[in-house]
């Protein structure tokens, strides 16, 4: 089921802390959102196996079964469900260490209920895109680089790249800009739908582990342009 808006949109949310867990339901109501709540893994994952959900908040320090253990129990079964993770580790390493397990996107708490909503908003736009003609698109080329919007898989040469929802919207914004160079204001608006401000790590987070997954010993294709932000040169 692909949903477009907050009103055709299910949300599992998953935290042992049952203040959060209840408040964060309360205002997701308020937007419209259909909400399902989780007390630790165990529960999330039988809950999304019982009746699978748009998008999923997971906080990553639960009892039992954590954020990163759901999140990679999903991936395995080829469940590509947007996952916005929710981490009191604001640390680099940590944020990686939900990238790895399959995450889209994580914010760090405490965080301002107003982030969150653009954040889940930002993660429901992401469809299939198409033409004006209402035709499917077919695969972008960027030197070896070749990106399917439809099937949403990326190669390099021969080799296909495994990216997580954010990772791949994020590629095909350069992909589709290729030798231009994106300021960070566009791109978080084109992303996430929200600028989070200068002092924000998110960007740079995303591009580091989309340079690892991309380069494998070739060639860099993303480049850093100081002070601005970031091209795709093939």
């Amino acid at each position: 089921m692909e949903a477009t808006s907050s009103s055709a949109a299910t949300v599992l949310v998953a935290d042992d802390d049952r203040a959060i867990r209840e408040s964060l339901e309360r205002a997701l109501q308020l937007e419209g959102y259909e909400v399902r709540t989780a007390a630790d893994g165990v529960q999330a994952l039988a809950s999304v196996h019982a009746d699978p959900v748009d998008l999923l908040v997971l906080d990553v320090m639960m009892p039992g079964v954590d954020g990163l253990g759901v999140t990679r129990v999903l991936r395995a079964e080829k469940d590509r469900t947007p996952i916005l993770m929710l981490t009191a580790r604001v640390e680099t390493p940590d944020r990686v260490a939900g990238l790895d397990a399959g995450a889209d996107d994580y914010l760090a708490k405490p965080f301002e209920l107003d982030e969150l909503l653009a954040r889940l908003r930002a993660l429901l736009r992401r469809a299939a895109p198409v033409t004006e003609e209402g035709e499917p698109e077919g695969p972008l080329q960027a030197g070896e680089l070749r990106l399917d919007p439809l099937a949403r898989r990326v190669w390099r040469g021969d080799r296909e790249i495994d990216l997580s929802k954010t990772e791949f919207d994020l590629l095909e914004l350069l992909v589709r800009n290729a030798g231009i160079v994106l300021d960070h204001a566009t791109i978080y608006d084109r992303i996430w739908g929200y600028d989070f401000g200068p002092e924000s790590k998110n960007l740079a987070v995303y591009i580091s582990y989309l340079r690892r997954k991309l380069e494998g010993g070739g060639p860099p294709l993303i480049q850093t342009v100081r002070g601005v932000g970031y091209t795709l040169r093939a």
